[in-house]
């Protein structure tokens, strides 16, 4: 079972201000500790939604629309993310606390939220192939 830890933005993350080294330290101890596990899959640090850009569909088959950050509300943007693979959602659950405040000063708020599997979402075997077959081409 794959889960992401979301690490949600602040207004410091938005604002471009970087983590101290002290935090950098404590994730790195983490991130580690999972690696140390076998469990850690990917965990990176994303920049300020002033550096990104939406994409949104708001017209089925006509163009896209493209809107550049930065984005409001930023309790509902991310600023990093941790994918992990694990045996249960306990198992997810353990990790997470362990996970230190992302954002220090108590400012730090994370989501989990379980990675669908491609059989969960069709039996056709053509297309479970595929999906197996880019895993594959995809893994490091």
């Amino acid at each position: 079972m794959r889960f992401v830890i979301l690490v949600k933005a602040s207004k410091d993350s938005e604002a471009g201000v970087h983590p101290s080294q002290e935090l950098i330290d404590a994730m790195m101890k983490y991130n580690e500790e999972l690696a140390n596990a076998g469990v850690l899959i990917a965990g990176e640090g994303l920049h300020p939604s002033s550096a990104g850009f939406r994409i949104s569909y708001p017209e089925p088959g006509k163009k896209p629309k493209v809107m550049d950050g930065p984005f409001t509300e930023s309790k509902e943007l991310i600023a990093g993310f941790t994918l992990i693979e694990v045996h249960s959602k306990e198992e997810a659950f353990e990790w997470a606390l362990r996970m230190p405040d992302p954002h220090g000063f108590g400012e730090g708020e994370i989501e989990v939220r379980q990675v669908f599997e491609a059989q969960e979402l069709t039996n056709d075997a053509q297309t479970l192939s595929k999906v197996s077959e880019l895993r594959k081409r995809t893994e490091r």
